[in-house]
């Protein structure tokens, strides 16, 4: 099944069900007027939704209308919940070693994860606004799960029930901002704005073979300005699993339906495959020639992340975004 927010001028949006092929959708308001309100209920509408969705794939469903990319807010305009792991830990350990520092070993077996903002995502074809080019723009292309209620303490096999919808994200980050917020100790905060998901949200049935209940076994695909960037494999070199982050989130606590729960920037050990952040790639550049030759994002750049099954069809649509300049109200 595939899911999408249309916007409607309300903070949530409008859920609508999408065909398979990413062309037809179908409001479902009888059944649930927002993705949150599903989620909330996930149990007995799911179902529902599920009936409607085959419906449309039949050419059948009533009222179905051409579903366009750029109408839709991310499929959560806004979330109770959204943590970021980093489950790729061979890019931890390449970006310490550029700045010649030790990784400590508890990396390898402790998930690192912070807890992002999560109030006021912007739409997978929204312009990314940044005040100042100096922030040191970049993109991280990852993938993110939904959940439903999870009970805190829940072990990895409890949690990967739990995991109702996949997503894309782009994770935006402001790099020169991030060393002297860390240094303050108490974790990201400004250098992480808003994130943006892709059009669509998938249940895992979806995926066919290439979700295994623990990862998503394909390439994601990056573009930057037009140019292929990197397309290294979800399913590869991924140190924590998602049902292992998702129960990492919920150690301490209980996570609330409608939880996202990120998988950190992809990452391969086979650099052939390109990269899915620009701080990747300055740092195989720092540690090969001993300073940086690409620079982060510039007013007017394009990023472009997607992901394609084994026909070349787009799964989730694509996230789709310019840096602008932000301009505040008062100089509008």
């Amino acid at each position: 099944m595939k899911l999408a927010t249309l916007k409607n001028n309300t903070r949530d949006g409008q859920l609508v069900i999408v065909s398979r092929d990413l062309k037809k959708a179908v409001a479902v308001k009888d059944i649930a007027p927002t993705l949150q309100f599903a989620l909330d209920d996930w149990a007995n509408l799911a179902p529902k939704l599920e009936t409607v969705y085959q419906s449309l794939n039949e050419g059948q469903a009533e009222a179905a209308f051409d579903f366009v990319e750029g109408d839709c807010e991310s499929p959560l305009p806004r979330a109770y919940q959204w943590a970021d792991g980093s489950a790729y830990v061979n890019h931890v350990e390449l970006v310490r070693k550029a700045r010649n520092a030790e990784m400590p070993e508890t990396f390898w077996t402790d998930p690192l994860m912070y807890q992002g903002g999560s109030d006021a995502f912007i739409g997978p074809k929204d312009d990314i606004p940044v005040a100042a080019e100096d922030y040191g723009i970049d993109f991280e292309s990852e993938v993110a799960v939904i959940t439903d209620d999870v009970a805190m303490a829940a072990s990895p096999e409890q949690a990967k029930s739990h995991i109702k919808l996949i997503m894309l994200v782009n994770d935006v980050s402001l790099r020169n901002l991030i060393p002297a917020e860390l240094a303050k100790g108490f974790g990201f905060f400004g250098s992480k704005p808003s994130s943006a998901f892709s059009p669509v949200a998938v249940t895992p049935d979806e995926l066919g073979d290439a979700w295994d209940g623990n990862k998503l076994h394909l390439p994601l695909t990056t573009h930057l300005n037009g140019e292929l960037f990197g397309q290294p494999n979800c399913g590869v070199d991924m140190t924590f699993d998602f049902p292992t982050i998702v129960a990492h989130a919920a150690k301490t606590r209980p996570l609330s339906a409608g939880c996202i729960v990120g998988s950190g920037t992809i990452s391969n050990y086979d650099r052939s495959a390109g990269s899915s952040c620009l701080a990747e790639k300055r740092m195989l550049e720092i540690i090969a020639d001993g300073k940086p030759s690409t620079s982060f994002m510039k007013f007017g750049d394009t990023v472009r992340i997607e992901m394609f099954d084994a026909n070349g069809d787009s799964i989730f649509g694509a996230i789709d975004q310019q840096v602008v300049q932000y301009q505040s109200a008062d100089n509008q």
